[in-house]
């Protein structure tokens, strides 16, 4: 069953670079919104961190949360785009993305067990900050919607990295895959700090 989980896995992740692939080089418009949309999470170290452990956190966890916490994750962040985009204010956002870091990583450090739907809320109260960040951050010249196609793309490619990763690491060599999965998630919740101290 893990290794259709992680052909599915493979298959998602290639259905979303392939289009920001044919956009990137058309120089349309929407082409263009979908390009930097896609290209903002991946052009900071905070968001790729933040949401490759949501990713693990869901490899580690199993079962329904394998699809329901990586899910709740995008749908809570499309929100918090729109709230970006359409101008309203969040406080904190920065302290939230990088606190989400330190959160996430920690869970998955310290092999957090918890119910799906506790696990939904906590990746859900991050990413209002994440999606608030990547709404407010469009430039004025590309489309609301394909850039928010585009970050909601790259944010299931990194979810699937960290999916795909905790699953694979998980399988080998047993107990030593799941060490190094946690030994992740402390190195990026120990990054998390330097980003929130500055030191990143």
């Amino acid at each position: 069953m893990n290794r259709k989980i992680l052909v599915n896995l493979a298959a998602s992740a290639l259905m979303t670079v392939v289009p920001s692939l044919a956009f990137a080089h058309t120089g349309i418009g929407h082409a263009s919104g979908f390009a930097h949309g896609f290209a903002h999470p991946l052009g900071g170290l905070d968001h790729v961190l933040a949401m490759v452990m949501v990713g693990l956190l869901a490899a580690q966890l199993g079962g329904r949360a394998l699809w329901l916490v990586p899910a709740s994750f995008v749908a809570v962040m499309a929100l918090g785009g729109g709230l970006g985009l359409a101008g309203f204010g969040l406080p904190f956002v920065e302290l939230g993305i990088a606190l989400s870091i330190v959160v996430l990583g920690a869970a998955v450090a310290f092999g957090l067990t918890a119910p799906v739907a506790a696990a939904m809320g906590l990746v859900g109260f991050f990413a209002i900050f994440h999606g608030h960040a990547h709404g407010a951050e469009m430039p004025e010249t590309v489309g609301g919607l394909a850039y928010g196609s585009g970050f909601i793309a790259a944010t299931a490619l990194l979810h699937a990295a960290g999916l795909a990763g905790g699953l694979v690491l998980g399988r080998a060599a047993e107990a030593k895959g799941a060490t190094l999965v946690k030994c992740l998630g402390g190195a990026a919740s120990l990054a998390g700090v330097g980003i929130l101290t500055g030191v990143l």
